[in-house]
């Protein structure tokens, strides 16, 4: 699988920003994919996922409530929607793919990742 994110950029604390990740992955096969993101100085950090259907997402308690995790598996896309973004926000986001279909939270969990994309929000 080959994934391509895309979305990410500078703005101001409040403000709104949504990420994209277009999945290379033949059609009907079983995925969950994740967004992670990695802050300077720290460590890779889990942000969000969604189950291979939709029906299941979940988030790291600092995103809550302002991030939203959305897929289209016709078009083999996953979304990160993000909203009352903070400087702590920060980070290059990256989205990954993980073969067993469910939520995983670990980075290890997943089989294949995207090359990054910078998000900067300026307080």
């Amino acid at each position: 699988a080959q994934l391509v994110e895309s979305g990410g950029g500078l703005v101001q604390a409040g403000d709104s920003l949504r990420l994209s990740c277009a999945v290379s992955e033949p059609t009907g096969n079983i995925y969950a994919m994740a967004w992670f993101r990695r802050a300077p100085g720290k460590e890779r950090e889990f942000v969000a996922a969604i189950n291979w259907d939709g029906a299941e997402t979940d988030y790291v308690d600092s995103v809550k409530g302002r991030f939203t995790i959305s897929r289209d598996n016709p078009r083999s896309t996953v979304s990160l929607q993000m909203n009352s973004l903070k400087p702590d926000d920060t980070a290059v986001y990256y989205c990954a793919l993980g073969r067993r279909g469910t939520i995983r939270y670990f980075a290890n969990d997943y089989e294949y990742w995207g090359q990054g994309t910078q998000v900067t929000v300026s307080s």
